[in-house]
């Protein structure tokens, strides 16, 4: 094995140090954290929100694949600067109906966050004049098997220097392969061809962050 992988994983006491030292998040995210989980909610994991918020910090103009109940949507608006804008495409109304409750729970002005509720790829075909940018940051978590397409949607409407993130790209370890024993489905086929796409792209410097359930990140060379 190469030395520059360490010989051991991050230990429990590792993690609840990193987010005891994150200090306590929004009650809006805690809340849409409860409600999430009872229902199986697919959200971002929480240490993966901060990693989102620390890359947004100074990206005002975002879009958003796949919003569910808006809580990384909501990470984002808290970290954006002032005048910052996030489009956010989901189909689903009744999630992102829920969603903008929490939003302006949090005291997120409703012109910060504009809803787009089609399926992206339709979205981006139509060529709506909300999603014609040019956005500084693009943040992927929709259906698995689409996020190649949905980058190709995304270079032309994004920013020179611009970042392109996207979570699950670890798929639970179906991608690694760290659950050989599961069968392989079209979601991880997707996904490993996906990053294999992205970490050998000329036209990105990419990484896979091992966060949550995998984020990659991306940066759009000039």
């Amino acid at each position: 094995m190469s030395k520059s992988i360490p010989d051991h994983l991050f230990g429990h006491h590792d993690l609840e140090y990193i987010e005891a030292a994150g200090g306590p998040i929004a009650p809006a995210l805690e809340a849409i954290e409860r409600a999430a989980e009872p229902e199986r909610i697919p959200i971002l994991d929480r240490s993966s929100g901060r990693v989102l918020a620390a890359l947004v910090a100074n990206r005002r103009h975002v879009v958003e694949i796949g919003t569910a109940y808006g809580y990384s949507t909501l990470w984002m608006a808290l970290a954006q600067p002032a005048g910052g804008r996030i489009v956010t495409l989901d189909p689903d109304r009744s999630r992102t109906a829920l969603a903008r409750q929490w939003w302006r729970e949090a005291h997120v002005p409703d012109e910060q966050i504009t809803v787009v509720n089609r399926p992206a790829l339709e979205a981006f075909a139509a060529d709506l004049p909300e999603l014609r940018g040019p956005f500084d940051l693009a943040f992927v978590d929709a259906l698995k098997h689409e996020y190649g397409a949905y980058v190709e949607a995304l270079l032309p409407r994004l920013a020179p220097g611009a970042l392109v993130t996207a979570d699950n790209v670890l798929w639970s370890g179906r991608v690694s392969g760290a659950r050989s024993a599961e069968p392989e489905d079209r979601d991880t086929l997707a996904l490993r061809a996906f990053n294999a796409a992205m970490l050998q792209d000329p036209r990105f410097q990419a990484v896979i962050l091992p966060v949550g359930d995998g984020l990659l990140v991306a940066t759009l060379r000039p």
